[in-house]
């Protein structure tokens, strides 16, 4: 009964998914100049085709020079752009799923061949060296009104809603983490105060689209730089980062994981993921995500090496016990866009697992 109710509806304000699985955001760079092309458009629909009730797009990156490099991103300002991810939006929706844009500013982990210099909490990277620089004080209300514009547009589009990433050692969690905000303006320091800015973020949002429209939060204890990173130490320290965000406006958390069924703080619980202590400590739906259908966990596998099927025994029991409300999945899907139908008609023996190579060349 657990994997029907997989199957089942799930409301968010103006939002209802048709089932609980949605495609994980997944960076391509296949948007020349910005402009998503009909082939993106083809991409996204196949997935939706596939299964999938919602659809988090890759990273969108703000319109702004120091925002995201490099220029393949897709961006989200322009007559072109704009037309093409109304393409995007009408051929998941034909499908019968929805669409929700990620917005992403990538912070002090911008690559700079460009000329373009990083902006950060402070300055450094995830591994605490100088990059870039640190922004000053009063630019903060003016990039808080850049992600509230980016929202306002997205909404327009007609994304049924929009993801703040704030995951993975890019500008919002660069703000969390104490390795990357070493701020002494109120906007660091504590916990509290790493949170500030984040949720002033999610303030400007909320202003900006409104009281029905969703607003998903993406984030994460883990870095790009570092695997074993983490902000909250404890079911405590997890409240506390994510209470003020939720007030500040967010209806959906999306922590990021690289396994979805590893116990979160062990010394509290065996068993509860992060997803599961999100959901306890926030009190709101939650998305969990982490090599799901798939034996080995994100960038862990060798070179050459296929990955192979893993079953879904764990995660049906882990959400038969209300750990999450809808579950993300990534590379089973860049495989198989058909997966959540294979999964639906007992057929996942079809599936064959994932080959970096052959799913990364393709991503059709």
């Amino acid at each position: 009964m657990a994997l029907d109710d997989l199957f089942t509806p799930l409301a968010v304000r103006s939002l209802t998914v048709p089932n609980r699985f949605a495609m994980a955001p997944m960076t391509r760079q296949a948007s020349p100049d910005g402009v998503p092309g009909a082939d993106v458009a083809e991409y996204y629909r196949r997935r939706a085709a596939g299964g999938v009730g919602l659809v988090i797009t890759e990273g969108i990156r703000l319109p702004d020079p120091a925002a995201g490099h490099p220029a393949s991103i897709p961006t989200l300002a322009g007559e072109a752009v704009l037309e093409g991810w109304r393409r995007v939006v009408a051929a998941v929706h034909a499908e019968g799923a929805t669409i929700a844009a990620q917005l992403w500013h990538q912070g002090a982990e911008r690559g700079d061949a460009d000329g373009v210099a990083p902006v950060s909490p402070s300055g450094v990277d995830g591994q605490g060296r100088p990059r870039g620089r640190a922004l000053e004080t009063e630019e903060l209300a003016r990039l808080a009104e850049l992600y509230a514009r980016s929202a306002a547009t997205a909404r327009e589009v007609g994304f049924d809603a929009v993801e703040l990433h704030g995951a993975h050692g890019y500008l919002l969690d660069e703000f969390f983490w104490e390795r990357t905000n070493l701020r002494t303006d109120g906007y660091g320091g504590s916990l509290a105060e790493r949170t500030r800015f984040p949720a002033e973020v999610v303030a400007a949002v909320r202003a900006a689209i409104g009281p029905d429209y969703p607003i998903i939060f993406r984030f994460s204890q883990w870095k790009g730089t570092d695997y074993a990173a983490s902000i909250a130490e404890d079911p405590i320290q997890l409240r506390q980062l994510l209470t003020p965000l939720v007030e500040a406006g967010v209806d959906v958390l999306h922590p990021s994981t690289r396994r979805h069924y590893v116990p979160a703080f062990p010394d509290h619980d065996s068993e509860l993921s992060l997803a599961g202590w999100t959901k306890k400590v926030a009190g709101v739906p939650v998305i969990a995500v982490g090599s799901v259908g798939l034996e080995t966990q994100f960038r862990s596998e060798r070179r050459g090496q296929v990955i192979q099927p893993a079953p879904v025994d764990r995660l049906v029991e882990q959400f038969d016990a209300g750990e999450f409300d809808i579950v993300a999945i990534g590379r089973a899907l860049l495989a198989d866009p058909a997966w959540v139908n294979r999964l639906r008609a007992d057929e996942l023996h079809k599936f064959r697992g994932y080959d970096p190579q052959t799913a990364l060349a393709s991503l059709a």
